[in-house]
């Protein structure tokens, strides 16, 4: 029996900011005549779903119940994420559509299997007490049945302060975890999470610290575990792995189980549902740490977002 066996019966809700990534591929044969540019010849677009959202798609590739509770916009691209979430199982029963607010959307114009060039449509403005409370009852209506919660903050306006605390004080109150996989400088609206997974830069710019100071991943996961009263921090630092800061434990380094690193993008969204997942079915946390860590590898070897899946695992799941 494979321990993936155990995700089958697994449920997280997903709280964040939800976009669309779409990628527009294509070739360079030529630089601009009108700017110093590549002229790219473009030969197909696609579509996957982003941030919160793709968290929601790796937690449903590991065979387990995402309930994915965010905003999309009354638009097209909101239909084209509807129908990309249908694909990978997540149900759409528990997003709120606002009307003056338009879907997040990345383009990622790639040609040679690299990145050209990103661009954002969005509004990051805060969101109103009437939407947030709307949010609030999706989210109370479906925290009973969770085993655990991940934040998915990328900053769009959604994870307000308040909202946070509110969400926080709940999740802790039914004895579930909360991880947050956070944005911005300021940290101190974690405050009381389970789980925080900043990647090396994050945690140097919550700390203040020089990204190059000696020993610095080791400090600013102590100190933001100590000032944040967090249950745990996993720093994860790319190519260099990551690790896992516990209580009154030693620090636990996760070597990178990449072979080759194509596209980073998505990989913090594939170790925080790897580890929400893993958690909500009993793991412990360097367990848990462990399969996210794998997973990580194995989606950093593609192009593009993409969402970890069990018949990824599987063939290397033995190996830890």
């Amino acid at each position: 029996m494979s321990v993936l066996d155990n995700f089958a019966n697994v449920k997280v809700l997903v709280v964040g900011d939800i976009m669309l990534d779409r990628y527009w591929w294509g070739s360079v044969k030529r630089i601009s005549p009108e700017a110093p540019v590549p002229v790219v010849d473009l030969q197909k677009s696609t579509f996957a779903p982003g941030g919160a959202s793709n968290v929601a798609a790796n937690i449903a590739g590991l065979g387990a119940t995402a309930y994915l509770v965010g905003t999309v916009g009354t638009d097209h691209e909101a239909d084209t994420l509807a129908r990309l979430l249908g694909e990978v199982n997540v149900t759409t029963d528990w997003l709120v559509p606002v009307a003056n607010r338009p879907t997040s959307v990345k383009t990622r114009v790639i040609a040679h299997s690299q990145q050209v060039v990103r661009v954002d449509q969005e509004t990051t403005s805060e969101f109103s007490p009437d939407e947030h409370e709307l949010l609030w009852a999706k989210i109370s209506g479906v925290l009973p049945e969770v085993d655990a919660v991940i934040v998915s903050d990328y900053a769009k306006g959604l994870l307000s302060e308040a909202l946070l605390s509110r969400l926080i004080e709940a999740v802790k109150s039914f004895g579930k975890v909360v991880l947050v996989d956070p944005k911005g400088k300021s940290y101190s609206r974690y405050s009381g999470a389970s789980l925080l997974t900043p990647n090396r830069r994050e945690a140097a710019e919550a700390c203040n610290f020089d990204e190059d100071m000696p020993d610095m991943v080791s400090i600013a996961g102590n100190r933001l575990m100590d000032e944040l009263d967090l249950g745990m921090v996993l720093i994860t630092q790319g190519e260099d792995g990551m690790t896992l800061f516990q209580r009154e434990k030693e620090p636990r380094h996760l070597s990178t189980m990449a072979k080759e690193t194509y596209d980073v993008t998505g990989a913090g969204d594939t170790v925080i549902a790897c580890l929400g997942v893993a958690l909500g079915a009993g793991m412990d946390f360097v367990h848990a740490a462990t399969i996210a860590n794998l997973a990580a590898g194995l989606v950093v070897e593609q192009v593009g977002t993409t969402a970890i899946t069990r018949q990824m695992l599987e063939p290397v799941i033995d190996t830890i």
